[in-house]
């Protein structure tokens, strides 16, 4: 089977890297290319570090595409975000980092990151992107659902 070719770290024991690694993102051929369908992704236990104080911050993490050609698995999403542990960044900057190397992993229709983040010092930050694929309707899906959000919270 080719997806079994594609995947390394599916099956075995998982090393959990101490550094931001985005080459552990591993993809698979979408066996229904043909096809416009959801693909949604809950991490509630997403952590990263303020690159100011070095305190922890956490997150739940929420992934939505409309897959392309590849595919991410699972298994290294979950080892890559567990990567952003010792990462220093600014919530913003960590969705937008997220989207980018999953964009340049395999290259979505459409792809939209969101994260969740609770309150540090009595504030809440929900940062949110997309990316649609351009000159085609899913970079009208993407303005469309940009200048539209909300997080009905």
């Amino acid at each position: 089977m080719q997806t079994e070719k594609e995947l390394t770290l599916l099956g075995k024991k998982s090393e959990y890297k101490q550094s931001y690694s985005p080459e552990v993102l591993e993809c698979f051929t979408n066996p229904h290319p043909e096809n416009d369908y959801w693909v949604y992704f809950n991490c509630p236990e997403f952590t990263s570090l303020c690159p100011i104080t070095g305190q922890p911050d956490f997150a739940t993490i929420h992934i939505r595409y409309l897959p392309g050609i590849k595919m991410v698995e699972s298994k290294s999403l979950k080892l890559y975000l567990f990567s952003f542990r010792n990462h220093g960044a600014f919530h913003e900057d960590c969705v937008n980092i997220i989207m980018k190397d999953l964009i340049a992993l395999m290259s979505p229709k459409y792809i939209e990151i969101e994260g969740i983040f609770t309150p540090r010092g009595g504030i809440s930050i929900y940062p949110f992107c997309n990316y649609g694929e351009p000159e085609t309707k899913y970079e009208e899906i993407a303005n469309y659902r940009l200048l539209n959000h909300s997080l009905n919270k």
